[in-house]
């Protein structure tokens, strides 16, 4: 189980991307825009240095819903492999089995 104390900032990093994500992609747009004059796309990529930085999509890690485990999970299920492994071996899952031979 990893510390609380990770999973929160993880948490608080998701929150804080999804509130500025449509304000960065503006002004990431306003930045590749090479029809804009210089000192535009300048201002702009000073906007975009004084956004949190925890508000980037990119610091985000992908952890493990049940325990915080930060290696090993799934994307899809967002489960990591070994709190996988104990619910089908518990038999959470329906139409999988722990493999055995």
């Amino acid at each position: 189980m990893a510390k609380t104390s990770v999973i929160q900032r993880n948490l608080k990093r998701i929150k804080l991307a999804n509130k500025f994500f449509k304000k960065r992609q503006s002004l990431i747009k306003i930045i590749k825009n090479k029809k804009l004059s210089l000192n535009e796309r300048f201002e702009a990529q000073i906007k975009l240095a004084k956004l949190p930085r925890n508000s980037a999509k990119v610091r985000i890690r992908n952890r493990c819903e049940i325990t915080g485990r930060p290696h090993g999970v799934y994307r899809k299920l967002r489960i990591s492999r070994i709190a996988l492994r104990e619910l089908v071996s518990k038999g959470k899952i329906p139409g999988m089995t722990k493999s055995s031979w």
